[in-house]
């Protein structure tokens, strides 16, 4: 891999007293889309929140194109490159689907502006129909597509997805999986947090398996189909 578009190294933290993340790392080149997969519980949204500085972390570095963002506020990580996409969605339900997408845009790191609203109707067409409905009464998938074309519209250097795939219809599923192969196309840097392997493995070029709180396996998808024992060990309940 030539220089690293994202690193995180020795990333710790905790929810009060109870540490959940013990010295997570791992490296993600521009343009790949790296799965973060593991058992419910094992730290893969928090080491998402970690990143996007909502849980600041305790110690360890998140390097984003060379720059230290660990322990900033999310407010400054996200206008940094960082794009988050929570597992529980958290659009603004009394603004439109449009209104949503016009608060988040923003020009990104190298001051272009990629994304822009007819765009993200384009590359989410099941939105374009409810562009004037309100964000909170869209279904959960609508409403998951309308999160990540929001975070889209920050034209961020990488993209956070906590659990794209959870509760959805797999028409839905689908169309995510779609739209992530395009945005890997396309050159966006993904880590995407997710217990569904078939998913997973279907839209990332390279794996890192967490347990634990720690990373205990990684590479790309085709060593991952070779190594038997890591499912069975790691991602089995």
């Amino acid at each position: 891999m030539s220089e690293p578009e994202l690193s995180v190294q020795g990333l710790d933290a905790a929810y009060g007293a109870s540490q959940v993340l013990f010295g997570v790392s791992f490296d993600v080149g521009r343009g790949e889309t790296l799965a973060l997969m593991g058992r419910n519980g094992a730290g893969k949204s928090t080491t998402l929140k970690a990143i996007a500085g909502v849980l600041p972390p305790r110690a360890g570095q998140v390097i984003l194109r060379g720059k230290d963002m660990a322990g900033r506020k999310p407010y400054r990580v996200a206008h940094s490159g960082i794009a988050y996409v929570p597992e529980d969605r958290q659009v603004f339900p009394e603004h439109t689907v449009e209104e949503n997408l016009e608060i988040a845009q923003k020009r990104g790191l190298d001051g272009t502006a990629g994304w822009t609203i007819p765009r993200a109707f384009e590359s989410f067409p099941l939105l374009l129909p409810l562009r004037r409905r309100m964000a909170g009464r869209l279904s959960g998938g609508e409403q998951q597509m309308l999160t990540i074309a929001r975070a889209l519209m920050g034209n961020p250097a990488v993209l956070l997805l906590d659990e794209p795939s959870e509760g959805l219809a797999p028409l839905i599923v689908a169309e995510i999986g779609r739209l992530i192969r395009k945005l890997r196309s396309a050159g966006t840097t993904i880590v995407l947090a997710e217990q569904n392997s078939r998913f997973c493995l279907a839209v990332a070029t390279r794996v890192a398996v967490i347990d634990k709180g720690g990373i205990v396996w990684h590479g790309d998808v085709e060593q991952f189909h070779t190594d038997p024992t890591v499912q069975s060990r790691y991602l089995q309940v």
